[in-house]
């Protein structure tokens, strides 16, 4: 598997155990198998980054594939709420943080590899909505389809590390790759608005029907086709 990891510096031996705690998938080293996505992540506006590329050997690697059965996109936005800081100010969202966590918190702590979404800010403004009922689980996940933002791939165990082999790097010019990142954000938000969030349909399944009937994983609602 060839990875790349979008940065400020050259990281041509990344360390195990460090990082922020804050991110998506609590510490972890953060990757992609897309290079356009790593040299977005590493431009900053007013300065250069590096797409760093590797190569991980995963054949002995336990993996948490966090967008399969039968995980479902409630499992991703609790181990989200774990670990990321949320705006929590009306009582629905907190509620609904609450029961999230204590029925849909998968062990991904116990995993080598975590594969699932990158919740950049826009993605993130739609799990807020969910979270304030504003919004239905059909509707988060096809949310999540908009844009191109694609998954990322967290290295989670010094096992992982171990099969990480540094290989070279890009330079992310911040004109050019900034600039792909910002009309990324702004067009996922476009379509969101423009194709989801006012899209009621009937059957939509809300955090407010989750958390009165008491909605566990095994729900089928939770993957319905609806679309």
């Amino acid at each position: 598997m060839v990875l790349w990891h979008g940065s400020e510096i050259i990281l041509p031996d990344p360390s195990f155990g460090k990082g922020k705690p804050y991110n998506d998938y609590g510490i972890g080293f953060y990757c992609t198998e897309s290079r356009k996505m790593a040299m977005e992540w590493a431009a900053r506006r007013d300065h250069d980054g590096y797409a760093n590329r590797y190569d991980l050997d995963e054949k002995e690697l336990s993996v948490l594939y966090l967008n399969r059965e039968p995980w479902c996109i409630l499992h991703w936005l609790a181990v989200l709420l774990e670990n990321r800081t949320f705006e929590i100010r009306a009582p629905l969202a907190a509620e609904a943080r609450e029961y999230l966590l204590t029925h849909f918190v998968p062990p991904y702590k116990n995993y080598d590899l975590i594969i699932g979404y990158r919740a950049d800010d826009s993605y993130f403004s739609f799990a807020q909505d969910f979270l304030n009922g504003t919004i239905s689980v059909r509707q988060l996940r096809n949310a999540m389809h908009l844009g191109r933002f694609g998954e990322q791939i967290v290295l989670k165990s010094e096992r992982a590390f171990e099969q990480l082999r540094f290989m070279d790097y890009e330079i992310a010019g911040s004109k050019e790759w900034y600039l792909k990142r910002q009309q990324c954000d702004q067009s996922a938000r476009k379509n969101y608005f423009d194709l989801e969030r006012n899209k009621r349909q009937k059957g939509d399944l809300f955090v407010l029907q989750i958390i009165d009937e008491e909605v566990k994983a095994d729900d089928p609602r939770l993957r319905s086709n609806l679309s």
